[in-house]
Order: C-alpha cells, then sequence, then structure tokens
C-alpha cells in the first residue's frame, strides 16, 4: 500500500511469535503486525493502515468516495483479515512444522536486523511456537481445507461483482490478495487456485510469491479441492 500511495518507507523484518516484546520495545500499543511509523503516528494492523494512509495521502485512494461502494470494500477487507486471513496462516504453520524445509524460501527477500542465517538456525523454535500461538493443530487444518473451496469461491465473488480486482486497486485487494498468494506458495494447493478470478487477481497485486512449498499435505486433505462444488 505504501508504493501504490507512492510513499517511500524503510522496511524492517521481525521474527514471528518473537516479535511481540520487539514491538513493546519500539513503543507500539500492541502486539500486531504489520506496525507502522507514519507522519509521527504508530499505527498497527492492515486495516488501521489502510485508513491511516488514505488520511495522510488521499490519492490514489484505498476507499472508494461513494458510500454504498466504500461499504463493500470495507466489508470485504474485514472479511479478508478476520475470515480469510487466518486460513492461510495456519495452514503455512502447520506444513511448516511438518517440513522445515522450506522455511529458507520464506526468508529470501526478508529483511531481518540480524542475517537470515541466525534466522534459519532458530526456525525448529520459531515454528513450533508459531505453530502453537496460531493453533495450527490437525483439527485445525482439517477444518481450514473444508473451508478453502467456499473461501476461495467468495473472493472470486466479490470479482465478479467489482468490490476487488478493478482497474485501480482498493484496500480490500490489499487485504485479501496476500492471503490467496501465501495459498499458491504450496505446490499442493496452487493448481487449484492459479487460474481462478482469486488467483489472478492475487498475482496482479502480489506478483512476488513470498515462499515455495513442495507437496507436505495429505491427499485426504486436499480432497475438498478437487472435488467440483
Amino acid at each position: 500500500m505504501l508504493e501504490y500511495k507512492g510513499i517511500e518507507y524503510r522496511r524492517m523484518d521481525l521474527v514471528p511469535a518473537v516479535h511481540r516484546p520487539l514491538l513493546r520495545a519500539l513503543r507500539f500499543p500492541g502486539i500486531t503486525v504489520p506496525a507502522l511509523v507514519i507522519d509521527g503516528r504508530r499505527v498497527q494492523g492492515s486495516r488501521e493502515i489502510s485508513h491511516a494512509l488514505d488520511e495522510l495521502r488521499p490519492e490514489p485512494r484505498l476507499f472508494p468516495s461513494e458510500p454504498a461502494a466504500r461499504g463493500a470494500v470495507e466489508d470485504a477487507e474485514r472479511w479478508g483479515d478476520e475470515v480469510l486471513q487466518p486460513v492461510p496462516r495456519r495452514i503455512s504453520w502447520w506444513a511448516l512444522r511438518h517440513d522445515r524445509s522450506a522455511v529458507g524460501t520464506f526468508l529470501d527477500d526478508a529483511q531481518l536486523p540480524f542475517p537470515n542465517r541466525l534466522a534459519l538456525l532458530t526456525a525448529a523454535p520459531v515454528v513450533a511456537l508459531s505453530a502453537r500461538l496460531n493453533e495450527a493443530t490437525d483439527a485445525a487444518i482439517e477444518a481450514d481445507f473444508a473451508a478453502l473451496p467456499g473461501l476461495l469461491d467468495r473472493v472470486d465473488q466479490y470479482i465478479a461483482e467489482g468490490t476487488i480486482g478493478g482497474e485501480q486497486a482498493n484496500a480490500a485487494d490489499f487485504q485479501i490478495a496476500p492471503s490467496v498468494r501465501l495459498l499458491m506458495s504450496f505446490d499442493d494447493l496452487r493448481p487449484a487456485i492459479e487460474s481462478r478470478p482469486a488467483g489472478e487477481q492475487a498475482v496482479r497485486i502480489c506478483p512476488r510469491p513470498p515462499g515455495h512449498v513442495g507437496p507436505v499435505f495429505p491427499s485426504r486433505l486436499l480432497e475438498p479441492l478437487r472435488t467440483p462444488a
């Protein structure tokens, strides 16, 4: 969103799970990322950041000015944050807990305050803690995979309605696309997503995948994605 707004910035990535005390040390009130210091303000959470950016630099807009259209974008952004985003997050931590060989691919573009090799050396406890904090249990993953086709259908519906996927990106695009793009970093999931409107929109907003994970999921978990609705 910062690049979309044409705002220069300096990025620093934090190690998942152990980022919480660092945010406190940086005088952020909560433990949520992304966290941003802009124009003297400390803003946390993607939805709070999108609103703050529109206040700071109105154009190009992240929210339509027309009330009904704005409400639709805000509803989609909220859904992407509260409903969609936890699913690829849990799926990712479950997968990395079962196969840590792909951790390094998620560090290729990282801008950590220490060498990437140190992050790799500490990957095992970080992955285990992150999986626990995100409740990435076997039962939760079963439910997530069962829900995944419906979630992708919802993204496709938002695109068909014109709420997201338009010529000019909005806050809901930036909220939803990264979650779909994260799912597409898995070889097991990408074939079922990439040709959908949801997949095409995710690649447009996030051209570079966040990492790459080879086959890792049991076949039974993937069955809902193979079965036509």
